[in-house]
């Protein structure tokens, strides 16, 4: 058991009695977090206390998750123990919940966490409302694939003059400019709607308080969670739902074998997760409308949805320019910032998605350099084997029932969607 605080209060921070204290104190020159964003989320505008809270609690997870090391493998390999205690506006009201927040935060990690609040120092900084016009919808834009055309459909789907809020978080640096370029083709696309853009920057640094390294943990499945959370902050001031656009197949996470919790992606838009974490958020006071409006569909139809909407040509351009890959690290292998590596989980299912849809598919990737540059990095990655093997012959009953569903999402819809999903994947893999 590893023990964390996440404390706003530097005299709390050396107090002691913790393994690992993480101090988010904008006022502090020794605060653990980098990035613009102060704890009191004031360049947000006006955002309630619940709100606030769920921030500091996601950041708490996330940055303990990329705290503690992993170990084991196979079916093991994620389970960790963690103790993380959150200074909040309201402790009563999440403690009240703590044991339902430990399940699902569990389920999206893999891990046991075990959930203390304490009381947070008061705000000394004054809240004012954003001069930023209401928006008339709020998405999730991180980059990938799924988040471009779900950001270009609500673009569309607006009325003339109305506001679309694209909220983006980042920690690789080669990320961003797929961002802001996503920004930028979608105000091409769908002239006419202003878009608000809330890029976030919010990491915890390498260092301790005390000056030492942190351990590293790379897989941070936690992510999303904050991503979930600003997003969340972010969408209050219109009282709507966030979007959160991913395609309904690599939600339902289909494992790719039987020692396998998942198809090496995450829980972040899960059925389960989405509706279990709803609830607390409901139950502590916070706004937590959380919708995926593709839910139901493949990528590969999602794809093809968004051919109908601009054309297949335009469609082609947008999402090339988009990125789904897992793997930041082949710029040390010499490749560009942001390359695609065509092997892992995101790169496959995105590959087969064009090919589906019947949009040309225009991005680079490293698996298919001309020069074979890449050899020895792109087979540490593969993946396709795994691939293969999965997609072999259709799905199962027995699969489905091991994903945990909601008792409003019926099986025979996961069933069928899980079917259309590898039949996608079958036809681009032979």
């Amino acid at each position: 058991m590893t023990t964390f605080l996440l404390t706003t209060d530097e005299a709390t921070a050396d107090a002691g009695g913790f393994d690992e204290v993480l101090l988010w104190s904008k006022s502090s020159s020794n605060s653990t977090f980098g990035g613009p964003l102060d704890e009191h989320l004031s360049s947000f505008g006006l955002v309630g206390a619940g709100n606030i809270d769920f921030v500091r609690l996601a950041l708490g997870v996330f940055s303990a998750d990329r705290s503690v090391r992993r170990q084991g493998g196979g079916s093991d390999w994620n389970a960790r123990d963690i103790d993380l205690t959150v200074e909040v506006n309201n402790p009563d009201a999440w403690r009240a919940q703590a044991e339902e927040l430990a399940s699902v935060v569990g389920f999206l990690t893999g891990d046991r966490w075990t959930f203390r609040f304490a009381q947070a120092a008061p705000s000394a900084i004054e809240q004012l409302a954003l001069e930023d016009p209401t928006p008339g919808r709020t998405v999730l834009l991180s980059g990938g694939a799924d988040s471009a055309a779900g950001a270009l459909t609500a673009a569309l789907e607006l009325a003339a003059g109305s506001t679309l809020q694209l909220v983006s978080h980042f920690s690789a640096p080669s990320i961003s400019p797929f961002q802001k370029d996503l920004v930028a083709r979608i105000r091409a696309l769908a002239p006419g709607r202003p878009i608000v853009h809330r890029r976030v920057a919010l990491n915890r640094n390498s260092k301790r308080l005390n000056g030492t390294a942190f351990p590293t943990e790379p897989s941070s499945r936690s992510r999303s969670l904050l991503f979930l959370a600003l997003g969340l902050a972010a969408a209050e001031q219109s009282g709507g739902a966030l979007y959160i656009p991913e395609n309904g197949f690599a939600s339902l996470n289909p494992p790719l074998g039987p020692e396998r919790r998942g198809a090496l992606s995450t829980h972040t838009t899960h059925p389960r997760f989405l509706v279990e974490l709803q609830d607390v958020l409901i139950k502590v006071g916070a706004h937590g409308l959380i919708e995926n409006p593709f839910q139901s569909l493949t990528k590969g139809e999602m794809f093809s949805n968004l051919a109908s909407l601009v054309g297949a040509d335009e469609t082609s351009s947008y999402l090339s320019a988009s990125n789904s890959c897992a793997h930041t690290d082949a710029r040390f292998k010499g490749a560009s910032p942001g390359a695609s590596c065509g092997v892992c989980f995101g790169c496959i299912v995105r590959r087969a998605s064009f090919h589906a849809g019947g949009v040309e598919d225009a991005t680079e990737y490293l698996a298919t350099d001309p020069a074979n540059r890449y050899a020895e990095f792109v087979q540490q990655k593969s993946i396709v084997e795994a691939m293969r093997d999965f997609v072999a012959e259709d799905p199962k009953s027995h699969l489905v029932m091991k994903m945990s569903l909601p008792a409003n999402y019926p099986p025979d819809q996961a069933l069928d969607l899980c079917r259309r999903g590898v039949a996608e994947l079958r036809a681009f893999l032979a």
